[in-house]
């Protein structure tokens, strides 16, 4: 008995996504659809001729083809098809008639609507960010075969001279994966970005970068009023004001913390230098933990993955995701400023280096450097506390209430 074809509807179209290998619904009469591993989705013709099955015959992308239009193209190829004639020839001249993609602007808009369509949110505002604000202004009227490697190049210097080689490189990458999109479907012959090595566009170098008390308030004031995930705010609160690396606080564990001693006993195994490291918590962060202890999904990790049954902690990329939608109005900033944003103000107001040095977990040279977990105990309880009151002051915009 034949197999029984169920037509396709768009809303099932949308909802077919991509797999470990890509693969094909029919629609019936020969039109099928291609789900590619990137989630993009191509019309295809199945026929035979003479009695031969001849390759499939690529109809165009779906939905710059909708539905009707790839259907009412199968028909017609299938006519050709049935009076012994190749509908190849046809069906390049259909291709040639969609609207023309010849320029980085045009093709752009395209791909973003196709190729991305299947990423996350927080991606998709990073790709657009980087055309609109950078690409299109500079190569975005070129046809895509007169892009030179010199022109990624000239994109990306100009976003360094504001600061910021992360972007600058971002947009390198952007630009390098539309063009291997452009490449794939035969639009571009060759992909400009590729020439242009990673390594010199922006490299991994010591940061020096330390927020102002301004930038303080204004990134988190932002974090609690964007509409991110209470406890992805309350994270990055608590990272700002603990002074911790950002593995050491995404994969804590409830079993690591005495709220009522308002002590934070983080095991060696989780430690840069493998050693247990107390974080004295301030009553601001007690708090936060309590009420995360109200919100929590999981028995074991403060800050449970939302995929699975909470058996494991958020992924290291999240917090970082969460910071880039925000748009700050920050120029270079990244999480483990605030570490050096911390240091460098306790140093200011003249609180003991050591005790500093300690509460960051960095070793002390010499015999005042030999581990002890409670070391400066008294001093590391106030500077954390002096830090977090300052931290609340720059969210208040009050910061000449705590420095005098």
């Amino acid at each position: 008995m034949p197999k029984i074809v169920v037509p396709l509807t768009d809303i099932r179209i949308k909802s077919l996504k991509p797999k470990e290998a890509r693969y094909f619904v029919a629609d019936g009469n020969g039109l099928v659809l291609e789900v590619m591993t990137s989630g993009s989705k191509i019309w295809r013709f199945r026929y035979s001729l003479h009695g031969r099955r001849q390759p499939l015959l690529t109809i165009g992308d779906y939905p710059a083809v909708p539905l009707q239009d790839a259907r009412e193209r199968t028909r017609r190829y299938a006519e050709i098809v049935a009076k012994g004639i190749s509908p190849v020839a046809n069906a390049k001249k259909d291709r040639g008639a969609m609207k023309r993609l010849d320029t980085v602007r045009i093709f752009g808009e395209e791909w973003n609507l196709i190729e991305l369509a299947c990423k996350s949110p927080e991606y998709q505002r990073t790709v657009k960010r980087a055309l609109e604000k950078d690409v299109y202004p500079a190569i975005g009227n070129k046809p895509l075969e007169d892009v030179t490697p010199g022109d990624v190049l000239a994109i990306c210097d100009e976003i360094k001279k504001r600061g910021a080689p992360k972007m600058a490189l971002t947009t390198r990458n952007v630009i390098k994966r539309m063009f291997e999109y452009a490449v794939a479907r035969h639009l571009a012959t060759t992909n400009p970005a590729q020439a242009v090595v990673a390594r010199f566009v922006a490299t991994q170098s010591s940061r020096t970068r330390v927020l102002s008390p301004e930038e303080i308030g204004t990134i988190l004031r932002s974090i609690y009023t964007s509409d991110i995930r209470r406890t992805h705010k309350l994270a990055l609160h608590l990272l700002a004001l603990t002074m911790v690396r950002k593995s050491e606080l995404t994969e804590a564990e409830w079993s690591e913390f005495s709220l009522d001693e308002a002590v934070w006993r983080i095991p060696g195994a989780r430690m840069k230098k493998s050693k247990e490291h107390w974080v004295y918590l301030p009553t601001q962060a007690v708090s936060m933990l309590r009420e995360l202890q109200e919100l929590a999904a999981s028995e074991r990790y403060v800050f449970p993955s939302s995929y699975g049954r909470g058996d494991k902690p958020i992924a290291k990329s999240t917090l970082n995701q969460a910071v880039r939608a925000l748009s700050l109005d920050v120029q270079h900033f990244v999480l483990h400023d605030f570490r050096r944003t911390a240091s460098t103000h306790l140093h200011e107001m003249g609180l003991p280096s050591d005790a500093i040095e300690k509460a960051l977990a960095h070793e002390i040279p010499g015999v005042k450097g030999v581990y002890n977990r409670a070391l400066y105990a008294d001093a590391r309880r106030e500077l954390l506390q002096r830090w977090a009151d300052f931290v609340e002051a720059q969210i208040a915009n009050a910061a000449s209430q705590i420095v005098h």
